[in-house]
C-alpha cells in the first residue's frame, strides 16, 4: 500500500539575496517524488539592497536585538513578496497545495551561540496564501547541539535513489553544493539505515567571495559564467599567502558568509581580483572534496547551485584538486534535474516529512545528537 502524496511549495532564497526560487513537487516524504513546477522570482532592485544592507550591520547576536525594527519591517515586506509569488503559482496550477516549506532570507547564523536568523514570517505567511506553512527549519537542530546546516542531504539521499533508478551510476554518490556557501553530501549506500549511510558539511565560500568582490568593484551583482575572471590573471603571491593564512582545520562547524572576507585581494583589478579570489575559493572547495574522498574511492559528485554556472571556478576546483582521476565533477542536469531548484525543491520535501515528524537531520549531516526532525508548522487562516 503507498503512502499518502503530499503537493508542497517549497520556497528558498539563497545567500546571493537576488530572489526566490519556488518549486512544486508531490511526495509521500518517503521514497515517492514527482517535480510538478519550478520557477524564479528575482527581488526589486530596492528588495534586494535593503536585504543586503541589513545583512551587513548585523554581526552579532546582540546586533539582531538592536536592529529589530528594521528586521520586523523587513521581514514583513519579505513575506509579502512570497505570499505573492505563492499565489501566482496557486492560480497557474490550479491544483490543491497541501503545504508551504518557508526557508526565509538567511540575515545570521552562528550555530555556537545556537542562533539562525531567517527572516520570513510563517504565521503571516499562512494567513495571507491560506495554507499551512512549514518555517523555522533549523532551530530544533541547533537546539539539539547541531549545526543547522546543511538540511538539504536526505534530499540528496532520496535523489540518489532516483538517479541509480534510471541511470545506474553506482554508489557511493557525491552532491557538490556551490551556493554562497558550498556544501557537500556523501551518500554511501541506499539501503539500511540513513544516518549510517549520509554524510555532509559545509566545506568552504562559494559564491559569497565573488559575488562581494564583483558589488564592491563593479555595478555588477555577481560574475556571469565567470566572465570577469577569465580576463583576469590570478596573483600567485597573494594567493599562496592567503592560502597559507587561512585553512580549515576540521569541518565540523556550518558555516556563513561573514566568516570569510575579500580583504587579502585589496589593490587588484576587477578582472585580477576576482580571478585570485575565484580561484582561492576553488582551492578551499578542492581540499574538501579531498577531505570526504580520504578513502580515495573513485567518486562522482554532482554539482547543483549557481556556482556550476561558473565555467572559471569549475575549472579552478579541478586544477586544484591532487587526484582528478578520483573525484569527478559532474553537472546534475546530466541526470535530468536542474541545479537551480535543488534546494526549493529540498524545502517542499522537508516541509513533508516535517508535518510527518520524520527526521530532516543526522548526527553524520549538522552534527545533532540524534535524527531529529525540524520544522514549525503553522496553521494560521
Amino acid at each position: 500500500m503507498k503512502n499518502k502524496l503530499y503537493t508542497s511549495i517549497g520556497l528558498m532564497s539563497g545567500t546571493s539575496m537576488d530572489g526566490v526560487d519556488v518549486s512544486v513537487i508531490s511526495s509521500d516524504g518517503y521514497d515517492q517524488f514527482t517535480i510538478i513546477l519550478n520557477e524564479y522570482f528575482q527581488y526589486d532592485n530596492r528588495l534586494q539592497q535593503q536585504l543586503i544592507n541589513l545583512r551587513e550591520i548585523v554581526s552579532t547576536k546582540e546586533d539582531l536585538t538592536n536592529n529589530s525594527e528594521e528586521l520586523k519591517d523587513l521581514e514583513r515586506n519579505l513575506t509579502f513578496f512570497h505570499a505573492d509569488k505563492v499565489d501566482q503559482i496557486s492560480l497557474k496550477l490550479k491544483i490543491p497545495i497541501d503545504l508551504i516549506g518557508f526557508h526565509g532570507q538567511t540575515i545570521f547564523h552562528n550555530p555556537k551561540k545556537k542562533v539562525s536568523k531567517q527572516l520570513g514570517d510563517g504565521k503571516l505567511l499562512s494567513q495571507l496564501v491560506k495554507k499551512k506553512v512549514v518555517y523555522e527549519f533549523r532551530q530544533a537542530d541547533i537546539q539539539n547541539n547541531g549545526q543547522g546546516a546543511p538540511l538539504t542531504p536526505i534530499f540528496h539521499y532520496l535523489l540518489s535513489k532516483k538517479i541509480n533508478e534510471k541511470k545506474n551510476t553506482g554508489l557511493p554518490l557525491g552532491f557538490l553544493n556551490i551556493g554562497g556557501i558550498a556544501n557537500l553530501t556523501k551518500v554511501i549506500n541506499i539501503s539500511g539505515k540513513i544516518q549510517e549511510n549520509l554524510i555532509a558539511f559545509d566545506i568552504g565560500p562559494g559564491n559569497c567571495l565573488i559575488d562581494n568582490w564583483v558589488r564592491n568593484n563593479s555595478n555588477k551583482k555577481f560574475d556571469k559564467n565567470g566572465e570577469l575572471a577569465i580576463l583576469g590573471k590570478i596573483d600567485k603571491l597573494i594567493l599562496n599567502q592567503t592560502i597559507e593564512n587561512f585553512k580549515i582545520e576540521k569541518y565540523s562547524q556550518s558555516l556563513d558568509i561573514k566568516d570569510f572576507d575579500v580583504s587579502f585581494a585589496r589593490g587588484l583589478s576587477l578582472e585580477d581580483g576576482c580571478a585570485t579570489v575565484t580561484d582561492f575559493t576553488g582551492y578551499l572547495i578542492a581540499r574538501g572534496l579531498e577531505h570526504l574522498n580520504s578513502q580515495n574511492e573513485t567518486i562522482k559528485f554532482l554539482v547543483c547551485g549557481g556556482g556550476r554556472k561558473n565555467n572559471f571556478l569549475i575549472n579552478c576546483i579541478n586544477n586544484n584538486l591532487s587526484n582528478k582521476n578520483k573525484i569527478i565533477l559532474e553537472p546534475i542536469e546530466k541526470y535530468s534535474f536542474d541545479g537551480d531548484f535543488i534546494e526549493s525543491q529540498a524545502f517542499g520535501y522537508l516541509a513533508i516529512r516535517s508535518l510527518l515528524k520524520l527526521p530532516i537531520s543526522f548526527p553524520k549531516t549538522t552534527g545533532c545528537n540524534f535524527p531529529i526532525t525540524g520544522g514549525k508548522l503553522v496553521n494560521n487562516f
